[in-house]
């Protein structure tokens, strides 16, 4: 049997410029079911439940998904995610209630983690061992584009004028449909099947409960639950804020793309920035940075203070996404990558359930601005557990008594 041999990285860039058209797809519609939540009568309580709708279908389907992903292909998941995309962005745009809207959020939260599943563990298939940190760091620029691209979209389409919210809303969620569709284009043999082995001897299935128990495994997750939900909530409670300031929608998305626009900043200088600091020194200091950020959203400043904090804001948590990537698929056993990427993901889509619900609880009580001091203190949190990792020695690597196939990564410190 020949050795196999690694693709080249074509792939790689077919998956980023599909990433990007699904993620600008997601990142314009998500302001836009605020605002069309906004039209139909939603307070900031409301805005908040349906954030988290957007993550309670995924939430149920992650830990299979991933296993299934473990012992099968990657590919078949990118093109239903899309269309499961798309078809939740359209049925968002003709949605006249506030449940169905919730509804059609939460079927578009499924098939972007249909998405990301499949993409995450082809990246981690794929990708040589020294090369995963710099591959992750491409696969999220794609995330990144698409975010920078997608609320700048809807803010030129969504307007306020003249009681026209609810048309233009509905509008961009149409667009953003179409912009998903977009993104099948780009998905033809990104996935190059490995030789079949004779009599292959089946793996054991890994429990949960050990993957969770692997060492990195956790800081991982928190860590990456923490970046997404300052994402996340960002993207859903900014033009809320921007409205009760008097912010144009247009405004606001440019707010949120030049926050994009930092991250992506980040993650084409994060190799350099590794040599120098290390994994676990970058992740803790760009978390506890982005903490004290966040709640300095919180206060009335202008909008070129806002900018710049957003922008400093984006850089800090440019890093969060793509180093836990590679901490999680590092720390956990070979048989589980897959299993281990949709626990992180899991753990991402609780955040992303109580998180916005949380904010949206806390902002009906206590203003729109707490729900930044929450986020703040979740970044501190993360940047605290990552101290701690690092100051028992625990950047991530291969437990020495797992076995090491060809394909793990080895035991050294990370140098990528």
């Amino acid at each position: 049997m020949p050795p196999y041999v690694r693709p080249g990285r074509g792939w790689l860039l077919r998956l980023v410029i599909a990433f990007s058209f699904a993620q600008a797809a997601v990142s314009m519609a998500r302001p836009a079911v605020s605002y069309r939540a906004l039209s139909l009568g939603a307070d900031e309580g409301a805005v908040g439940v349906i954030a988290g709708v957007y993550a309670l279908l995924p939430l149920l389907v992650a830990v299979p998904l991933g296993r299934h992903t473990d012992h099968g292909r990657c590919a078949p998941l990118l093109p239903v995610g899309v269309v499961l995309i798309g078809a939740g962005c359209a049925g968002g745009g003709g949605a006249g209630t506030l449940t169905g809207l919730a509804a059609w959020s939460g079927l578009m939260g499924l098939g972007h983690l249909c998405f990301v599943i499949g993409a995450q563990s082809l990246v981690a298939r794929q990708s040589a061992p020294a090369e995963q940190d710099r591959d992750f760091g491409h696969f999220t620029i794609g995330a990144s584009l698409g975010q920078l691209v997608g609320p700048v979209a809807a803010g030129c389409l969504i307007s306020e004028r003249d009681g026209a919210m609810a048309r233009t809303s509905a509008l961009a969620l149409l667009v953003s449909a179409a912009v998903a569709a977009v993104a099948l284009t780009s998905l033809w043999r990104i996935e190059h099947r490995r030789p079949v082995r004779r009599a292959p001897r089946p793996a054991a299935r890994v429990p949960v409960g050990g993957i969770l128990r692997t060492r990195g495994v956790p800081a991982g997750i928190f860590v990456s639950l923490a970046v997404l939900c300052a994402t996340d909530i960002l993207t859903a409670y900014l033009p809320v804020v921007g409205e009760q300031r008097g912010i144009a929608p247009a405004t606001v998305g440019l707010l949120l793309s030049l926050r994009a626009a930092a991250t992506i900043a980040c993650r084409l200088v994060m190799t350099p920035l590794l040599r120098v600091l290390g994994r676990a020194l970058l992740l803790s200091g760009t978390c506890l940075l982005g903490g004290l950020l966040c709640v300095g959203l919180a206060l009335p400043v202008p909008v070129w203070s806002l900018a710049l904090m957003l922008a400093v804001l984006g850089f800090c948590l440019g890093a969060g996404q793509p180093l836990s990537m590679t901490t999680v698929v590092r720390a956990a056993p070979a048989a589980a990558r897959s299993t281990a990427l949709a626990l992180r993901l899991t753990g991402n889509r609780l955040g992303q359930v109580a998180a916005p619900a949380a904010a949206g609880l806390v902002a009906g009580a206590v203003g729109t601005a707490a729900p930044f001091v929450m986020l703040g203190a979740l970044l501190v949190a993360a940047a605290g557990l990552g101290s701690r990792e690092r100051a028992a020695g625990a950047d991530p690597g291969p437990d020495p008594a797992l076995p090491l196939p060809a394909e793990r990564p080895p035991a050294e410190r990370d140098s990528a």
